[in-house]
C-alpha cells in the first residue's frame, strides 16, 4: 500500500514578516524563496500583492519555482462583486497559479470587527472562491479564528467551510488565529469537521505558537486528516510564531508514524539541507540563530565532555535521537576535532573542492572554522569566504596582491550652505606584481550624498589593481549587514557583505573586528579575491 501525501505550504514571505523586527526586502524575499524552492516545499506564499511595495515588486519578478508560487489576499467586501474588488483584483493580476484568501469563519468577528451579517459573509467567501476558481486559479481559503469560531458556533463556522468547499476550492485551511488551541482539540475539531463533510485530502492546518505547542497541533491534525500543513522557516510569525517547519519537516521524515504513512515533496538528500536554510535565514535577518533549536540548532547535537561524550564515541545512538547529519547539522564534541568532517567535505564539494576523506587537511580546516567562529566568524551564509580560508589551507589560493597598509577618515563640516555634512576619504596602498600602488577615494556619490566610511574604502580598494583590474570592474557591493557579536567592552562586530557582477553571480563574504572599518575591510578584500579567483583562475592570471 502506497504512502499517503502530506503537503507542505510556507508562508515564511508573509506570515513569517509580520513577526516583529522583521521586515524583507524584495531581493531577500527572491533569495528565501529560492532556499525554499530547493528544500521541496508545495507551495510558497510570497506576500499579500498590492498591500505594500515590497511584496508588489516580489511578485513583479518572482523566481521560476517548482513549487507553486501563492498570492495572498482577502474575501471580496459586502456590497461589491468579486470582480470589482479592487483589493482582490490585486492579488489576481500577481499572476500565481495559486491564491490564498482569508475570509472569518467566527461569528463575533464577522458581526463585530466587519460589522456585517454572517449571511454577508459566507456570501463574500463562495463568490469569491468561485471567481479564483473560474479564472483558472488553484483556490486556497484560510479560515481565519477557525478553532474559536467552531467552539463559539460550531453551524456558522461550518457553513463558512461549506461554502468555500462548493464554491470549488482546493484547501481549506483550518487556522488557529489566536494559537491558543490545544492539541488534543485540534486534532478531535479536525476529525468533527470531516465527518461533517469536508474531505480530509482537502484540509490544511495552520498554527499559531502562543502556547508552544503549535508542531503539536500540526501534527494532531494530520493524524485526525488533515494533509496539508502550513508553518514557517525558523517558526518566525506574529507574536510568538507560527509551526515551525524547521522542527516539523524532519519529524514527518524521520519519525512514526509519519515516516512510514506519509510522503512530502522533501527528499532524503534535500532534508540535509535544512540547517543551512535555517541559518541563511537569520543571516539575512541579521539575527542570532537559536542554539537549543531542535534538529537545525548548533547545541541540538553538542556534548559536554563526561559521560554523555564518552557514551557518544562508542555508539552516536546512546544520546542522539537522530543522526545529525540527516537534517544537515553536526555532532558537537570538545574532546574531538573529527566531528562534523563529513559535513565539512560536502561544503568543500559544493565549492568545486575536494579533499580525499581522511586527509590531514580536512582537520586543520575544521579547527580553524572552529576558531574564528568562536572568534565570531559564520560560514554559513558567507560562503566566499569559507572557501577562501579552506583554499588558502590548501595552498590553493594565488597571491593576488597585497595590501600594505590603509587609511579612512571621516570629516564634519559646514557645507556652501550652512549645513553639516560629512565626507569619507580612503587611501589604500596595494603592491601587485611587485609594483606598488597607493589609490584615493571619496565617499561622495554622483548627486554629492555622503555614502560613508566603507563606501570610500570599496571605492579605493577598487581602484587600481593593475592586470586585475578589468576582473573587477563589473563586481558592486548590493548589501551590507553589521552584527555587535559580544556585548561591552569585548564587543567585537562582524560584517556581512553581498557582492554581484555582470555575470549576475552573487557570492557573500564576512569580516570580523573590534573596528567596524577594518571588519568591512576584511569582507571587502575577501569579495574582491574571490571575484579574481573566478574570473583569473587559480593560477592569478587574467582570463
Amino acid at each position: 500500500m502506497g504512502k499517503e501525501r502530506l503537503y507542505l505550504y510556507d508562508t515564511t514571505l508573509r506570515d513569517g514578516q509580520q513577526t516583529q523586527g522583521v521586515s524583507f526586502s524584495a531581493h531577500e524575499k527572491q533569495q528565501i524563496a529560492k532556499t525554499l524552492d530547493a528544500l521541496g516545499v508545495d507551495y510558497i506564499e510570497g506576500g499579500w500583492p498590492g498591500a505594500n511595495p515590497t511584496d508588489s515588486a516580489f511578485f513583479a519578478d518572482a523566481p521560476q519555482t517548482r513549487a507553486t508560487m501563492t498570492a495572498f489576499g482577502m474575501t471580496k467586501r459586502a456590497g461589491r462583486s468579486a470582480e470589482n474588488d479592487d483589493v482582490l483584483a490585486a492579488v489576481m493580476n500577481a499572476g500565481t497559479g495559486a491564491v490564498c484568501l482569508v475570509g472569518k469563519t467566527h461569528d463575533f468577528h464577522v458581526e463585530t470587527a466587519l460589522g456585517i451579517t454572517l449571511a454577508e459573509n459566507t456570501e463574500n467567501i463562495a463568490r469569491s472562491v468561485a471567481h479564483l476558481v473560474g479564472q483558472g486559479r488553484e483556490a486556497l481559503f484560510d479560515a481565519e479564528h477557525f478553532f474559536d469560531g467552531w467552539k463559539a458556533n460550531r453551524e456558522y463556522a461550518l457553513e463558512a467551510l461549506l461554502a468555500a468547499h462548493e464554491a470549488g476550492a482546493r484547501w481549506i485551511v483550518l487556522c488557529d488565529t489566536n494559537g491558543g488551541t490545544l492539541p488534543d482539540e485540534i486534532g478531535r475539531i479536525t476529525s468533527e469537521v470531516i465527518a461533517a463533510g469536508i474531505p480530509g485530502d482537502r484540509l490544511g492546518i495552520h498554527c499559531h505558537n502562543d502556547t508552544e505547542t503549535a508542531v503539536a497541533g500540526s501534527l494532531a491534525a494530520v493524524r485526525a486528516g488533515a494533509r496539508q500543513i502550513q508553518g514557517t522557516l525558523n517558526g518566525l510569525g506574529e507574536r510568538c510564531g507560527n509551526a515551525n517547519l524547521t522542527a516539523l519537516i524532519p519529524t514527518l521524515l524521520l519519525k512514526e508514524p509519519y515516516a512510514s504513512r506519509f510522503e512530502t515533496g522533501i527528499t532524503q538528500d534535500a532534508l540535509q539541507g535544512l540547517t543551512q536554510a535555517s541559518r541563511l535565514l537569520d543571516e539575512i535577518l541579521n539575527r542570532v540563530p537559536t542554539k537549543q533549536a531542535s534538529y537545525v540548532g548548533a547545541s541540538a547535537f553538542a556534548h559536554k565532555a563526561g559521560l554523555h561524550a564518552s557514551a557518544i564515541l562508542k555508539d552516536p545512538s546512546t544520546y542522539e535521537h537522530i543522526d545529525p547529519g540527516l537534517v544537515g547539522n553536526m555532532r558537537i564534541i570538545p574532546m574531538s576535532n573529527q566531528a562534523g568532517q563529513s559535513n565539512l567535505r560536502r561544503r568543500l564539494a559544493e565549492a568545486g573542492i575536494d579533499v580525499p576523506s581522511g586527509d590531514p587537511a580536512l582537520a586543520r580546516i575544521l579547527d580553524e572554522i572552529k576558531q574564528r567562529e568562536d572568534r565570531g566568524y559564520t560560514y554559513d551564509s558567507a560562503q566566499a569566504s569559507f572557501e577562501l580560508l579552506a583554499r588558502r589551507e590548501l595552498g590553493q589560493l594565488p597571491d593576488f596582491f597585497e595590501v600594505k597598509r590603509y587609511k579612512v577618515t571621516v570629516e564634519r563640516r559646514k557645507n556652501k550652505y550652512d549645513r553639516m555634512v560629512s565626507l569619507s576619504e580612503a587611501v589604500v596602498v596595494v603592491k601587485v606584481d611587485g609594483e606598488k600602488k597607493l589609490s584615493v577615494s571619496e565617499s561622495m556619490d554622483e548627486d554629492g550624498n555622503d555614502r560613508g566610511p566603507v563606501n570610500a574604502l570599496a571605492k579605493a580598494l577598487a581602484k587600481d589593481l593593475g592586470p586585475y583590474q578589468q576582473a573587477i570592474d563589473d563586481m558592486r557591493l548590493v548589501d551590507f549587514k553589521v552584527r555587535i557579536t559580544q556585548g561591552g567592552t569585548e564587543a567585537v562586530t562582524r560584517v556581512i557583505i553581498d557582492s554581484e557582477d555582470g555575470q549576475g553571480r552573487r557570492w557573500s563574504t564576512v569580516g570580523v573586528s573590534a573596528n567596524i572599518v577594518d571588519a568591512s575591510f576584511e569582507a571587502l578584500l575577501d569579495a574582491i579575491v574571490w571575484k579574481l579567483l573566478r574570473d583569473c583562475g587559480r593560477e592569478g592570471a587574467v582570463a
